[in-house]
């Protein structure tokens, strides 16, 4: 049996911003706007690590190598932290910062 080729049937990508979706949702939904708040700490925790490990101009292999742990064990820090599934330990934050020559900082401020 031979293959046909659809001459109808090129690529056309859709563009996607997460972003404006996640923005739309918040405004359009109160569920999404309510799980989104919830876990507002755990993505501002996660883009705080991210940040920081740019500025320090690493890759997770050598942040990883610098921890003493392996590049897989570091992705699952960083992909964990914003799904609550298992968060990182202070200890392992402070070794993660430590590793970009950072000192880890927590701060509790009164809710508006």
């Amino acid at each position: 049996m031979k293959a046909t080729q659809r001459d109808d049937m090129t690529y056309a990508p859709v563009p996607f911003d997460p972003k404006a979706q996640a923005a739309q949702l918040r405004k359009t939904s109160p569920v999404f706007a309510d799980a989104w708040d919830q876990l507002s700490d755990e993505f501002e925790a996660l883009d705080q690590l991210l940040m920081a490990r740019k500025r320090a101009g690493l890759t997770q292999a050598q942040v990883a190598e610098l921890m003493g742990v392996k590049q897989s064990a570091l992705a699952r820090v960083e992909s964990t932290l914003a799904s609550k599934s298992h968060p990182p330990s202070l200890t392992t934050l402070r070794k993660y910062a430590q590793a970009l020559g950072c000192k880890l900082e927590l701060k509790m401020v009164p809710q508006v």
